[in-house]
């Protein structure tokens, strides 16, 4: 199930945007918990910050960011992950159908994602539940601590 993000849930989401098998594939440098904190805190206040569980235990998280205006039909999808302990265990693929349905139910027509492209893991798993490439945006990641840019992958998936 996921649920929205509470103060209770900083511990998982530091020690998740944090690990090292994780944090390459997401928004933030590694920080310790004082400096993520301030970044928490404006998610939680943006409201756009969720928790995967299963059997009332964390196992992922992601951003869902509606966008506005003429775009209001559109939500990105961020800050998506598994903690390594539940990957492999089918739990990417429950979490994307619970972020689809959480999108229809918030009457977006559209949600797009960028990725990495040698994150080949998570491309299968977003096109396994419908996204679909629709371009390449090269040096779009900086990774500061290794000092090299990461191309992406732009994906949306359109609800019919």
């Amino acid at each position: 199930m996921i649920r929205k993000a509470s103060q209770n849930d900083f511990d998982f989401i530091d020690g998740l945007y944090m690990h090292p098998q994780v944090n390459p594939f997401l928004l933030y440098e590694m920080m310790d918990a004082v400096a993520f904190k301030q970044i928490f805190n404006e998610l939680l206040s943006d409201d756009v910050l969720y928790v995967y569980e299963t059997d009332d235990v964390s196992a992922g998280m992601f951003k869902l960011v509606p966008l506005k205006h003429r775009l209001s039909h559109i939500a990105y999808l961020g800050g998506l992950a598994i903690h390594p302990s539940f990957s492999g265990k089918g739990h990417g693929k429950i979490m994307m159908q619970e972020i689809l349905s959480l999108g229809k139910q918030l009457g977006v027509l559209r949600i797009d994602l960028g990725v990495s492209t040698i994150n080949t893991k998570a491309i299968r798993l977003y096109e396994k539940a419908g996204f679909e490439r629709e371009g390449v945006l090269r040096k779009y990641t900086h990774l500061k601590s290794e000092n090299r840019f990461l191309d992406d992958v732009f994906m949306a998936y359109l609800y019919e």
